[in-house]
């Protein structure tokens, strides 16, 4: 396929059939290496049982946790095999009620995936940010962008709720705050979706919060709404008006593609005859810092009392948990 002499002819698609079979390639690989892997873990066990030695014993466990490790990796890969959990994931962070409380709660969630990305080398790029009013934001939207994000992250989707001593109550009682994940796939150029010039309410506004030379300074921000939908998208990261539109028009079609991905899933679902909750509106997780450690995921009974390490970005153990639940 790729020898054709008119495969370059379009490079974009030639780009996505690559990164397709390198896909495909890398699953076989990993597959191939278990297999040899677990022919090797027989040979040896064979062998303890015919003369059992301490030495090959420790190198028998040593190698068996090894294979252990590489086929919960395998597993993943096998899990993220929808079309777009290859794309990179757009993440919208807002607070509930209960004010500065909740922003802050916000904060710490975003400082969390922001975390997990650079542990996993990931690029995270802000695409509006609002403040609160005395801590924490408003809102955040921002970018992670890697090979595979989309497919992890969307297993963060849905409310977070927190229990602590608020440093914001000179009391110091315990307070309850959620705050809320939105994730969806980046738009991807490779997937038709249409916005008519009709159905577009444009608006500039002046940028707020931390960000380049611009903010404060011109009305560069650019809010959309897709009337037909009701959907909205903004951005004010660019430099100019024209890059920030283009930006907030590639996140409203990343919103129409999600809402298209929950529609065919809920469909699915009625074939199936399956009785799914929605997951924006339901808790997800727990983080409670007092009166004991505790995180604990209510989809899958996942949980820890590593609190700090899970704030840092820790969060596998609770998304591949999700995942194998999706199978």
């Amino acid at each position: 396929m790729t020898l054709q002499d008119d495969f370059w002819n379009d490079p974009q698609h030639a780009q996505t059939l690559i990164r397709q079979l390198n896909g495909i390639k890398d699953i076989v690989e990993s597959y191939e290496k278990l297999n040899s892997a677990l022919v090797g873990l027989e040979e040896t066990h064979d062998l303890l049982k015919e003369d059992y030695d301490d030495e090959i014993f420790e190198l028998f466990e040593a190698e068996y946790l090894e294979m252990e490790k590489n086929f919960d990796d395998f597993e993943i890969k096998i899990l993220l095999s929808h079309e777009y959990d290859h794309s990179s994931a757009i993440l919208e962070l807002h607070p509930g009620a209960g004010g500065t409380e909740s922003c802050d709660w916000a904060d710490m969630l975003y400082r969390m995936y922001s975390r997990w990305a650079e542990k996993k080398g990931f690029k995270v790029s802000v695409l509006d940010y609002l403040p609160g009013d005395e801590a924490g934001i408003k809102s955040v939207t921002f970018l992670v962008e890697g090979d595979m994000a989309y497919g992890y992250l969307k297993a963060e989707k849905g409310v977070h709720r927190l229990v602590r001593i608020s440093p914001f109550d000179s009391g110091g009682r315990r307070h309850t705050s959620f705050a809320s994940l939105d994730v969806m796939p980046q738009f991807n150029n490779e997937i038709e979706i249409e916005i008519k010039p009709e159905d577009l309410i444009v608006e500039t506004k002046r940028a707020s919060g931390a960000g380049g030379q611009h903010i404060n300074k011109t009305d560069s921000a650019v809010r959309m709404v897709h009337k037909p939908t009701g959907l909205v998208a903004t951005c004010q990261n660019g430099r100019s008006q024209h890059e920030n539109r283009e930006e907030a028009l590639r996140v409203l079609k990343s919103r129409l593609y999600q809402k298209m991905i929950e529609e065919q899933e809920a469909r699915l679902a009625e074939i199936k005859g399956e009785q799914k909750a929605n997951e924006w509106g339901s808790q997800i997780r727990s983080y409670v810092f007092h009166p004991y450690s505790m995180v604990k995921d209510h989809r899958t009974s996942c949980e820890t009392s590593d609190v700090q390490g899970v704030m840092d970005g820790d969060l596998d153990a609770f998304i591949f948990a999700y995942l194998k639940t999706q199978i």
